[in-house]
């Protein structure tokens, strides 16, 4: 896998606040909405560490949660401390990049050795 496709290069709000951008070294913007990222966690409270099936559901995160801080996790991750109080979660620059709804990475991400 390209290291540039999964090295983040700015990472920050949107011009209107309403949503995280991360621009990647391959020139490539993720935009991620809050809650989305949230739905998404993969801590071991939000997701069963023996079946890897997702224990967070919908109905437990609130519509309008935001992201209080985001803290680097040395080179490879971003934290997000939750308005809900959630905070364990570590998500990884891959994991991030897999996450981008654009048809583009949707379609990448399914394409083996991309």
């Amino acid at each position: 896998m390209n290291r540039d496709r999964i090295t983040a290069d700015h990472i920050g709000p949107t011009e209107d606040g309403t949503a995280l951008e991360i621009r990647w070294k391959d020139g490539h913007s993720s935009l991620y909405d809050p809650r989305y990222l949230r739905l998404n966690c993969p801590c071991a409270g939000c997701v069963d560490e023996m079946t890897g099936q997702r224990t967070l559901t919908p109905a437990m995160v609130p519509e309008g949660i935001y992201p209080k801080a985001i803290h680097y996790v040395g080179r490879y991750a971003l934290q997000f401390v939750w308005s809900d109080g959630h905070d364990t979660g570590f998500y990884s620059f891959e994991t991030l990049r897999a996450l981008c709804t654009c048809p583009e990475c949707r379609e990448a991400w399914k394409t083996p050795n991309s």
